[in-house]
């Protein structure tokens, strides 16, 4: 027993002296990094590009729109010509995940201590008979949505200014 003791002491005191000699190479630890403010973790998006040329050509009855969520990107196009690319601000994520669904000011209630108050629909196009659309909204970099889909100013008043009621527009995978 007093052996087993013995080689298991010296075992360690080896592995102890080993670790200790190889620390002596090892680079030092480099300094923290400082904290980053969440701004600066948060995705840039590119902005609103436009193909000044096809825009002269757009009407609302030449256009449709594509949504693009794993982009975060929507276009308004005329056959397969890009005529506008806006970042946006999708419901679901591109894995398909949704980020809060089916929230209603009619059926939610307010936290505790606040009051709902409607955001403003500037430009808003309307997608679904139940209110889901296109319209202007904070873009964080990543799908945060709560229904719609949100678009920078320059934006949504551009796709507003050149569809109709019934332009098809198409949201998925592409």
């Amino acid at each position: 027993m007093e052996t087993t003791f013995l080689r298991w002491f010296c075992a360690v005191l080896v592995s102890a002296l080993a670790y200790s000699a190889s620390s002596a190479t090892r680079p030092a630890p480099t300094a923290p990094q400082p904290l980053r403010k969440a701004s600066d973790l948060i995705r840039r998006q590119e902005p609103v590009k436009i193909n000044q040329s096809l825009l002269k050509q757009a009407t609302p009855d030449a256009v449709h729109v594509v949504v693009s969520l794993p982009k975060q990107r929507a276009y308004l196009m005329i056959g397969e010509q890009i005529v506008i690319d806006s970042p946006i601000s999708s419901v679901v994520d591109s894995s398909g995940r949704i980020i809060r669904a089916g929230v209603s000011a009619r059926i939610d209630s307010a936290p505790s201590g606040t009051r709902f108050e409607g955001a403003p629909m500037k430009w808003f196009m309307r997608l679904t008979g139940d209110g889901v659309g296109m319209h202007i909204g904070i873009l964080p970099g990543y799908p945060a949505s709560h229904g719609c889909i949100r678009m920078p100013a320059d934006g949504a008043k551009l796709f507003y200014d050149h569809v109709k009621v019934g332009t098809p527009a198409v949201v998925g995978d592409y």
